[in-house]
C-alpha cells in the first residue's frame, strides 16, 4: 500500500488536486528490501491509515467532483472504485502466494471445494 497516493486528500477534497503525489517513486515500490515483519506491518498500517483518513475527510458532495490521477480525470467516486479494485487484486495475489506456499496445508477461506451444494442447501433451509 502506498501512503502517498491518498495523502493529499487527508484534509479533504481540493479542486485541481492530482491523486498521484509528485514525490512518489513508483518504481522503488517494486524493489525488494530486507524489511522485518514489523517494518512491513508498519508500512501496511501507515498506508491504510492514509487511505482511511482520506475517506473520513470526504463529504458526500465531493464524490462527483473531478480528481485526476497522473492527469487522467476521474470523479472522486471513480478514483475510489479504481483504488478498491486495485487493492482486491493485491489481496488475491497474497492469497495465491500463501496457498502456493502452504500446499496441502492450505485451508480455504470460503466454501470448500465440492461443498457448494451442501452449503447452498443449508442456506436455503435457514431462510425458510
Amino acid at each position: 500500500m502506498n501512503p502517498k497516493r491518498w495523502s493529499g486528500m487527508q484534509r479533504g477534497y481540493q479542486s485541481g488536486q492530482d491523486g498521484e503525489s509528485a514525490g512518489r517513486n513508483r518504481d522503488a515500490e517494486f524493489e525488494e528490501g530486507n524489511l522485518s515483519a514489523e517494518q512491513l506491518w508498519a508500512i501496511w498500517n501507515a498506508g491504510w491509515t492514509v487511505f482511511l483518513d482520506a475517506l473520513d475527510a470526504l463529504a458526500p458532495a465531493n464524490l462527483m467532483q473531478t480528481l485526476t490521477i497522473r492527469g487522467e480525470a476521474h470523479t472522486v467516486l471513480e478514483a475510489l472504485q479504481r483504488q478498491v479494485a486495485h487493492y482486491s487484486g493485491h489481496v488475491y495475489q497474497l492469497i495465491f502466494l500463501v496457498k502456493t506456499l502452504r500446499g496441502a496445508d492450505w485451508q480455504t477461506l470460503s466454501i470448500a471445494r465440492g461443498q457448494s451444494a451442501a452449503f447452498n442447501e443449508q442456506m436455503w433451509k435457514t431462510q425458510a
